[in-house]
């Protein structure tokens, strides 16, 4: 599975880590994913999903079968 948010697609950034010296080197800065079973009231069930913080934040606000629409994802496959 990538490691990329299932509502919001957040994934992996590339960027440099920057020694004292200046040299740089390559390195990967990973998504704060969490899995989260989340209440869908729709479909009277719990959905298991791959989430990173910030969307868990946005969910809780707009609701999980609002943020699914949005993203095009059809929650009965969770």
């Amino acid at each position: 599975m990538a490691r990329r948010c299932q509502l919001t697609g957040k994934k992996a950034n590339n960027a440099y880590a920057v020694s004292h010296s200046h040299r740089r080197t390559k390195k990967l800065q990973e998504a704060n994913l969490q899995w989260k079973k989340v209440w869908w009231t729709e479909g009277n069930r719990w959905v298991k999903l791959r989430l990173s913080t910030k969307a868990i934040k946005t969910l809780e606000k707009k609701g999980v079968g609002a943020m699914a629409k949005e993203a095009g994802i059809n929650l009965n496959k969770y």
